[in-house]
């Protein structure tokens, strides 16, 4: 069994969500499936120049390249069908690398995003992948290392229209942070602020019912040209929709060069838990 099987749970905090359906047969029985969503488009030029001959979700973290980490979170998470958002350069190799998912026990389809127009751009594109059915999407650049299993359980059986994932970090005012009233509820979500009004921040795992497509098409590009999940969120806050857990796990983002050689570290000291699955044979590779 998994180590990370040993961590506490995730510290639930209801946030603004009036009330959430605890799991029960019912909703076992209505046939409800969360699906899966991984965002591995974007140019990767944060990694430059590693990303000009590859896409940066192909590059090494630690002994396997970098994707197969959102992959394995969103199998933890339950998911069983999950579609891989490409973009950039050498998406034939996400392809190749990946083919149908069936050796790591998951059913993938692929979507090609053409440029860099933003997460929740790239979140639009699985409208006719979800269906009727609520998501869970990873940032492609994400390496986890505990459990989500119970929330993302409590999300597809709750009444949450959406929901994030938050941890705390030592410096958040390079990412969006999350900002608290007096009460302790969360209410708004703020992107790369002077001056952050908490050390929280959402790590690039999202929940969504079916309804955030109806939203994206309402949102406005940024100054920077793209739609962003900051507004996203703070739309289903506004209207009292959304749920938020703390992650008790460990996290790592692999987005730029000092941060990938971290990820590197961090994944040495569980990748041994979660062994490589692949149909690919090493022959392949001999030169």
């Amino acid at each position: 069994m998994p180590a990370w099987w040993s961590y506490p749970r995730a510290r639930r905090m209801r946030g603004n969500l009036a009330g959430s359906r605890p799991l029960t047969w019912a909703s076992i029985l209505s046939g409800m499936t969360l699906k899966g969503v991984v965002l591995a488009g974007g140019s990767g030029s944060r990694l430059f120049p590693l990303t000009l001959v590859t896409n940066k979700h192909l590059l090494p973290v630690y002994d396997r390249p970098m994707i197969y980490y959102p992959l394995l979170t969103l199998r933890e998470m339950g998911c069983e069908q999950v579609m891989v958002v490409v973009g950039g350069r050498s998406v034939g190799d996400v392809l190749e690398l990946l083919h149908d998912g069936s050796d790591i026990g998951l059913n993938l389809t692929y979507r090609y995003q053409r440029g860099a127009l933003g997460i929740a751009h790239a979140i639009g594109l699985a409208r006719e992948f979800a269906d009727e059915d609520p998501i869970a999407i990873v940032l492609g650049d994400n390496i986890l290392h505990g459990p989500l299993r119970e929330f993302a359980d409590e999300f597809a059986n709750g009444d949450a229209q959406a929901g994030a994932v938050l941890k705390e970090v030592p410096d958040p005012e390079r990412f969006g942070v999350a900002e608290f009233d007096d009460s302790g509820q969360l209410v708004n979500f703020e992107e790369k602020p002077e001056h952050p009004k908490s050390n929280l921040i959402p790590i690039g795992v999202y929940l969504f019912r079916p309804s955030v497509f109806d939203v994206i098409d309402t949102l406005e590009p940024s100054a920077r040209g793209e739609f962003e999940i900051t507004d996203l969120l703070n739309h289903y806050l506004r209207q009292r929709s959304l749920s938020h857990t703390v992650f008790a796990g460990d996290w790592e983002d692999a987005g730029t060069v000092e941060s990938l050689m971290g990820a590197n570290r961090f994944a040495s000291t569980f990748a041994g838990e979660m062994p490589i699955q692949t149909d690919h044979d090493p022959a392949e590779v001999d030169s």
